[in-house]
C-alpha cells in the first residue's frame, strides 16, 4: 500500500472534523475520495499531510511513518488544494519554476520539466502571461503544473474542478488519466458522482467525518442493486402480453402506462431475452428501451437519505 491511514481523528473544540477513519490505497490507483461539502475529506487531506495536527491515529505513507518522516515523504508528493494556490506577480513559467526549486530542482533539469509541466498542462504558448490573464481553468491548470513538475508517485488532488469551464473540466480529467499512466497514484477528492465514477478503481464515501462506503464501483453499486428496472417503449401494449411477462422467472412486477411497459426483476436473473420473445410473440414491437443502472450517486442516496449536493 502506498498510504495506510488507522484511526485518523481530527477535532475542532467539541466538534469531530474526522471520525475514527481509516483506509488503505494501493500504489497505481486513483482513488476517490467522495463526499458533499463539508463531509470532512480537505480536512483528511490535510490532516494526512500535515498541514492540520492530528489528535490521534497513524499515517503511513510510502512505508515510512509521516510522524517521522514528514520531510522526506512531502518531496515525493504533489498537492493540488482546492483554493488556487500561485502567485499573481509570476509569470506561468516563474510560478512552475518556484515551485520546482522547492523540491530541489535546479539548471537544465529544472527548464526541462518545468516545459514538460506547462506542454502537459496545455498551457506552453502562455507561459510568459501572468495568472490574471487566464480563465479560471487555466488557472486550475496552472495549479496542477506546479504540482507535477517534479514528477511525484503521489499525487493529491482537492476539488480541481470546481467552478470552472465544461473544457477546462475534460481537459483536467484526461490530465488525471495520463498522470495515472505515467505512474503516480492518484488521491482524487471531490463531491461530483460522475467524476469519481469516470476516473477512480477505488472509491471511499464520507459523510460527517466518517466512512460510509468503501469498494470499487462495482463493490458499492451492489449495495443498493437489489433489484433490476427495465423500461420499454412499445408499439401497443396488452394485459395478456402483462401476463406472460409477470410468469418469467425473476420478475417481480409488470406495470403498464401507455405504450410505455416498466419491468422490475430480482437481481441477476438474466431474463431480457425472455421479455423480449414475449413482447414478441404478442405481435407488438419495441420502439425503445431503457436499462436503468444503478449509481454511486444511489448509493449516496440510499445510505445517507439525501442527495450528495443536498
Amino acid at each position: 500500500m502506498i498510504v495506510e491511514i488507522k484511526n485518523l481523528v481530527k477535532r475542532y473544540k467539541d466538534f469531530i472534523a474526522v471520525d475514527n477513519l481509516s483506509l488503505s490505497i494501493k500504489e497505481g490507483e486513483i482513488f476517490g475520495l467522495l463526499g458533499p461539502n463539508g463531509a470532512g475529506k480537505t480536512t483528511t487531506i490535510n490532516t494526512i499531510l500535515g498541514l492540520s495536527k492530528k489528535d490521534s491515529g497513524i499515517v503511513t505513507i510510502f512505508g515510512k511513518n509521516m510522524d517521522k518522516n514528514e520531510e522526506e515523504i512531502k518531496r515525493n508528493i504533489g498537492i493540488v488544494p482546492q483554493d488556487i494556490a500561485v502567485f499573481n506577480d509570476l509569470t506561468a513559467y516563474e510560478n512552475i519554476a518556484f515551485f520546482g526549486r522547492l523540491y530541489g530542482l535546479r539548471g537544465n533539469l529544472l527548464k526541462e520539466r518545468v516545459e514538460e509541466a506547462l506542454e502537459f498542462t496545455g498551457l506552453l504558448d502562455r507561459k510568459k502571461d501572468y495568472p490574471g490573464k487566464y480563465s479560471g481553468g487555466m488557472q486550475r491548470r496552472l495549479n496542477i503544473a506546479c504540482a507535477i513538475v517534479h514528477k511525484p508517485k503521489l499525487i493529491i488532488m482537492d476539488e480541481p474542478t470546481v467552478g470552472i469551464d465544461p473544457q477546462s473540466r475534460n481537459h483536467i480529467l484526461n490530465s488525471v488519466k495520463k498522470l495515472n499512466e505515467n505512474g503516480s497514484t492518484v488521491i482524487y477528492v471531490s463531491h461530483y458522482m460522475e467524476e469519481i465514477e469516470e476516473l477512480c478503481t477505488n472509491i471511499t464515501i464520507m459523510d460527517h467525518g466518517k466512512i460510509i462506503a468503501s469498494g470499487s464501483k462495482e463493490d458499492l453499486k451492489s449495495l443498493v442493486a437489489l433489484d433490476e428496472k427495465l423500461t420499454l417503449t412499445l408499439s401497443n401494449v396488452n394485459y395478456t402480453m402483462v401476463d406472460q411477462i409477470k410468469k418469467i422467472s425473476g420478475v417481480k412486477e409488470c406495470i403498464p402506462e401507455d405504450r410505455n411497459l416498466t419491468v422490475i426483476s430480482q437481481k441477476g436473473s438474466r431474463n431480457l431475452s425472455r421479455i423480449i420473445d414475449s413482447i414478441n410473440n404478442s405481435n407488438s414491437e419495441i420502439v425503445g428501451i431503457d436499462v436503468e443502472k444503478p449509481s454511486i450517486e444511489g448509493v449516496f442516496l440510499t445510505l445517507t437519505g439525501r442527495k450528495l449536493r443536498d
